[in-house]
């Protein structure tokens, strides 16, 4: 992973958690808030790590930079404007606070790829997951012409950039069923994770 320049890592800890009912960055799993065993799955993979939020007061204590939203209440996509424009390095991971199965593995293959394409993101299922993906500074002026339009999807500007997906052939190296992408949004997810 010694490539030329460093990379940031971001984990938003924004959102709604309207599924559930209570912020998910501090919900118990195997009896550790969310947040913290995220933290700690990207702990050292970046030359720093920043937590993108607009309570800041609720994470003073994991004592990692804080960052509140450029643009408000701008959904996910407006969080990964804020990580990519926030970030000191030209690239940044960015992850979902809610995601406690992330695999180490294949995060270093994925910051391994970062000076291929714009964004470098899994595809599983069909599906890209942009809360699991790596983008460059190229990405801030597409993300932020959508924000100002208010067209909120994450992938509405990835025609506008090199975009490198991380196929599933590659994913099942390191991840064989592509439990890395799970996210508990509820309380039933969180049963079902066993995760109380």
């Amino acid at each position: 992973m010694n490539q030329t320049e460093p990379i940031s890592v971001a984990i938003m800890a924004g959102g709604k958690s309207s599924r559930m009912g209570t912020d998910k960055s501090f919900v118990l799993f195997n009896g550790r808030p969310l947040i913290e065993v995220v933290i700690e799955a990207v702990a050292g993979l970046g030359a720093e790590t920043l937590l993108i939020t607009n309570k800041p007061g609720a994470y003073a204590q994991f004592n990692l930079p804080m960052v509140s939203d450029v643009y408000p209440d701008h959904g996910s996509l407006g969080g990964i404007f804020t990580a990519v424009h926030a970030a000191s390095h030209p690239h940044a991971l960015i992850v979902a606070c809610d995601m406690p199965w992330l695999n180490r593995s294949l995060l270093e293959y994925m910051v391994g790829l970062r000076e291929t394409a714009d964004i470098i993101v899994p595809r599983w299922e069909k599906y890209p997951e942009p809360l699991h993906a790596i983008y460059s500074k190229a990405c801030l002026e597409p993300i932020e012409a959508k924000l100002k339009a208010q067209q909120l999807k994450i992938t509405g500007f990835f025609g506008q950039v090199d975009v490198r997906f991380v196929e599933r052939d590659e994913i099942e190296r390191f991840d064989r069923n592509g439990r890395s992408f799970a996210n508990i949004n509820s309380p039933e997810d969180l049963e079902e994770a066993g995760g109380r």
